[in-house]
């Protein structure tokens, strides 16, 4: 059943499943809560507390927010460990991978570990080199844009295709649902605020984290045209030993969603470490 946190006055829209220590997801732009359908119940089955959150502006959550950067979604996320009763270990992509970065760093009590996955958690410069040399990197750069600048719904419809290299089974409903939700009157204005935030704040962040990390990159990730390589950088900005980065080979922006069995092999030995005594 969906829950509302009160914000501000806003909504943030969540489900809770299973029991145990507390787990919380948190997606990307432009999708929902329903992005980890393969993920969240195989936690709950294997003893955790689930909550998975539509991030502000997405999914079943409200629109009309002031601000939508990765410090904005991580006061969300803090927010709603507290009103669950953390502590929890973050599990965040993309976007959120930015802000359960700066939620572990401004709330360590609450946060005991994060999970970031294919996570915008670093300032990005132009990388021209990149773009003549790695097509899917040039592809989605170029379907972005047209987001970004048109709010084109075909073009991040297509910049989906290229994120997602290998397709889950229900593809075409999730895609179906994916566009419907974009549909929806603000919906589209939401994901370009989104995409013209800047990730300087969650990187700044890194520094000050006190909590194990795990960064999960996929190597065809269209979104860099080095993924292993932004996967680095975000280790070498944590404080020495509290970083982790495996690479899932053949995966794209959505390894959660396109290798759900891989990263779950991933996630729960990090849970097990991190919230053995939650």
């Amino acid at each position: 059943m969906t829950e509302y946190l009160d914000i501000a006055g806003n909504t943030i829209a969540y489900d809770v499943t299973g029991q145990g220590p507390l787990v919380v997801l948190a997606h990307g732009i432009g999708d929902s809560r329903h992005s980890y359908r393969f993920v969240a119940p195989a936690l709950a089955a294997a003893g955790y507390r689930v909550a998975n959150v539509d991030i502000r502006g997405c999914g079943d959550s409200s629109l009309g927010w002031d601000g939508y950067s990765r410090t904005d979604i991580a006061g969300d996320l803090v927010a709603l460990v507290r009103h669950l009763g953390g502590p929890a270990v973050l599990v965040g992509q993309s976007i959120s991978g930015g802000a359960a970065t700066i939620a572990a760093a401004t709330a360590p009590d609450l946060i005991r570990g994060v999970i970031e996955l294919a996570p915008f958690t670093r300032a990005q410069s132009l990388d021209v080199g990149g773009l003549l040399r790695v097509k899917r990197f040039r592809s989605g750069y170029l379907q972005l844009a047209q987001v970004m600048v048109r709010g084109s719904l075909a073009s991040w419809k297509k910049y989906l295709d290229v994120a997602m290299p290998t397709k889950p089974a229900d593809w075409a409903a999730e895609l179906g649902r994916i566009e419907a939700k974009l549909s929806e009157p603000g919906r589209m204005k939401a994901l370009q605020a989104m995409c013209k935030t800047s990730p300087a704040d969650a990187g700044a962040a890194l520094p000050k984290v006190a909590c194990p990390v795990l960064v999960v990159e996929g190597s065809l990730d269209p979104d860099w045209a080095d993924p292993r390589a932004e996967g680095e950088k975000i280790i070498a900005d944590l404080p020495r030993g509290l970083g982790e980065l495996v690479v899932i080979e053949g995966a794209g922006h959505y390894p959660h969603a396109q290798t759900p069995d891989r990263v779950l092999e991933l996630a729960l030995p990090f849970l097990s470490r991190t919230l053995a005594d939650a």
